[in-house]
């Protein structure tokens, strides 16, 4: 169960590259249980990938324990610094906050940690705004609508980034199986609509799901099935963007073919590299020629891990030795429209690679990822 927070209401404004500990929102979102698959991979195309620019240098933090003194220092005067908004006026997120997560996993784990490394990386992880994913499994029909419509009061002014998880037969069996059949799926994302009412707020829309249909069978039905959520999603205020896989997974034409029928048209566009660690030059120039392919969507690109790059062997579960990467930021682009942490930094993909369940803090990996060990 969430719980309310008494600590000050702080926010970021989206606009500026964030360039250390600033202020953020706080909210209530609880930390997900082993049942509960909140982050998924993105697979790696095993045969003959397309050449890819080469992964940007290493964005490891230094000075981390500088950065974590002054975001406590900060919090405890209270301070209420506001971060210059975008100039560009008609940019989508402009004049706009990214909600920050004061109950994610890392704010968790900042708490209650007795390891100076974990506490480090967790509290530097916390301090950006991260997906808050809702699943089916830890969010059930008839309480995900009072979940997000308490992150939705917290905000305030600020935007929080929900990425809904729970398509039928979700991960097609992988790591992160589960999901809801067609009719209580749609029912249950009509509460998620309902939740968020006018107010804007962006939405991930089932990672992996189409990217994987052609593996998984039945590609039209799992299209048609992200249109309906979709349309559920459109009579709300939320910005939504379809998962549109990653740079090293589906060719361009045939990622807009899935796109173009589940009706990105009718979205906001789509999302690029959920949950995993292309750089974020090859993901810019995906996304590039997917929005040319689908006559202009715009594109989120997920920076969360990508700080390294991909590993030379391709993986995607659990892949070690990543970085965190670019840190939210609003970017001036014709169709990328900011960079975001989709996934939470610090929560497993999976069983795999020496990692807990599908969602879980992984204290190991979140200090390696922020490089406090």
């Amino acid at each position: 169960m969430r719980h309310v927070r008494d600590d000050e209401v702080y926010i970021r404004r989206v606009g500026e590259p964030f360039s250390g500990p600033v202020p953020v929102a706080s909210t209530d979102a609880s930390a997900p249980s082993d049942a509960s698959p909140r982050t998924r991979r993105r697979p790696a195309k095993p045969a003959a990938p397309a050449p890819t620019p080469p992964p940007s240098a290493p964005r490891r933090y230094s000075g981390v324990i500088l950065l974590v003194t002054i975001l406590v220092v900060a919090a405890a005067v209270g301070a209420t610094a506001w971060w210059a908004m975008a100039q560009s006026t008609d940019h989508v997120f402009a004049g706009r906050a990214l909600y920050v997560d004061r109950d994610s996993s890392a704010a968790v784990a900042a708490e209650t940690t007795r390891s100076a490394a974990e506490r480090e990386a967790a509290e530097l992880i916390a301090a950006q705004p991260t997906g808050i994913w809702l699943t089916p499994e830890r969010n059930p029909a008839g309480e995900v609508a009072s979940t997000v419509r308490s992150i939705v009061i917290a905000s305030k002014s600020a935007m929080p980034v929900f990425v809904v998880y729970g398509i039928t037969d979700r991960d097609c069996g992988g790591q992160s199986a589960g999901g809801l059949p067609p009719d209580d799926y749609l029912e249950w994302v009509d509460e998620i609509a309902d939740a968020i009412g006018h107010t804007q707020a962006i939405v991930v829309l089932e990672p992996d799901a189409l990217a994987l249909a052609p593996e998984c069978g039945d590609a039209a039905g799992r299209a048609e099935l992200v249109g309906e959520a979709l349309a559920r999603l459109e009579s709300s205020g939320a910005i939504v963007y379809l998962d549109g896989g990653h740079s090293n997974w589906l060719p361009v034409d045939e990622m807009a073919e899935l796109l173009s029928a589940a009706g990105v048209d009718r979205a906001r566009g789509f999302a690029t590299n959920v949950s995993n660690t292309q750089t974020t030059d090859a993901e810019s120039a995906y996304a590039t020629e997917l929005s040319a392919a689908l006559g202009g969507a715009h594109a989120v690109i997920d920076t969360s891990r990508n700080g390294n790059g991909p590993p030379a062997d391709a993986e995607w579960c659990n892949a070690p030795g990543r970085a965190l990467g670019e840190v939210p930021t609003i970017v001036e682009d014709p169709v990328v429209d900011a960079l975001l942490w989709i996934k939470p930094p610090g929560e497993s993909d999976g069983r795999c690679n020496g990692g807990p369940a599908a969602g879980e803090w992984w204290p190991e990996r979140a200090i390696e990822l922020a490089g406090t060990g």
